[in-house]
């Protein structure tokens, strides 16, 4: 094996991660699979906390954002908050990873979150707004990232098509009549795209409001 280095470790708890859950995630379960002593692992990440955040910073690291162009900030804007999807979606275990560490411990996260405050204050929004706007991005992006329209068990959402079509019509007349997608059954495009669209387009909006609301 060749040199071990802190990208091959967080990538193969992340492998662990997605197919156990974090919980089986430990150092001395990497040692072995890596074929190193525990040690060696410590050299990299001393602690289950710093392995976490070394797996966080992994997965952002394929498209923390370059410096501020210039596009209008809409579209930077959108590029990061798809670009959070993508990553979130990459490992199924992203989501627990993010929920469990501090962000200040990932440099990667910080350079999104950096960019997302900034992209708020040029947009006009007060510091406030922009940490407010930054959140919410966030958890949007997780929302979206653990699209049902995504599900990949057939059998799941035939299940579940099924328990919402069975359903009393003349008391859930519309939870019956969308069954199909409520159950995981969208198309994933559709989504996507609705679901940036509907978060930025709330976000346009108010910034052009104030735009107009200016003596």
């Amino acid at each position: 094996m060749g040199k071990l280095t802190a990208q091959a470790i967080a990538e193969r708890a992340l492998e662990i991660g997605d197919a156990e859950g974090l919980d089986a995630v430990t150092i001395r379960r990497l040692a072995a699979e890596l074929g190193v002593t525990p040690m060696a692992l410590y050299w990299h990440f001393k602690n289950k906390d710093q392995l976490l955040a070394g797996m966080a910073d992994h997965l952002i690291a394929g498209f923390a954002p370059q410096p501020a162009d210039e596009r209008p900030w809409q579209e930077q804007l959108r590029d990061l908050t798809v670009g959070l999807i993508r990553t979130l979606r990459a490992h199924r275990c992203a989501r627990d990873v993010f929920e469990r560490v501090g962000q200040v411990a990932v440099p990667n996260y910080l350079a999104v979150w950096n960019r997302a405050l900034g992209l708020g204050r040029t947009a006009g929004f007060s510091a406030d707004e922009s940490c407010l706007i930054s959140q919410y991005l966030l958890r949007s992006a997780i929302a979206i990232a653990d699209a049902p329209g995504h599900s990949r068990d057939e059998q799941e959402v035939r299940a579940r098509r099924a328990g919402l079509q069975a359903l009393p019509p003349e008391r859930y007349p519309f939870i019956v009549e969308m069954a199909a997608p409520l159950a995981g059954g969208m198309d994933p495009e559709l989504y996507d795209t609705f679901g940036v669209d509907l978060v930025l387009a709330g976000i346009e909006a108010l910034a052009a409001r104030r735009i107009q609301s200016e003596p």
